[in-house]
């Protein structure tokens, strides 16, 4: 079974392209998880978000496509392709697309 699932292995890949913007929605695709890692690839449609919350874990969000708004605790990111954030652990946090955004996200526990 491989570590790294839901993609092509021995392939050149765009990770924007893996996953779809679909209206109305927040759209994820799980790449690994186990105990030390979880990567997840997410679409957002615009206005769409992801409540907040925390993680035991510090998480890496780097922008692949689009604009979005990270808020981790009390301060405001506005983020953009290419770009990155650490979200440090048991810090609560939220996402929010300004527009229609993809983002890959990294934690590692």
């Amino acid at each position: 079974m491989p570590f790294i699932k839901n993609l092509e292995h021995e392939k050149i890949i765009t990770l924007a392209q893996e996953v779809t913007v679909q209206p109305g929605q927040v759209v994820s695709k799980t790449i690994t998880q186990n105990k030390a890692v979880s990567i997840t690839l997410f679409a957002f449609s615009k206005g769409e978000e992801i409540g907040t919350h925390d993680s035991s874990g510090d998480a890496l969000v780097t922008i692949l496509e689009g604009t979005g708004k990270l808020i981790v605790g009390d301060k405001e990111f506005i983020c953009k392709d290419g770009e990155s954030l650490i979200m440090p652990a048991k810090i609560p946090h939220s996402v929010v697309a300004i527009e229609d955004f993809k983002m890959m996200l990294t934690v590692i526990f």
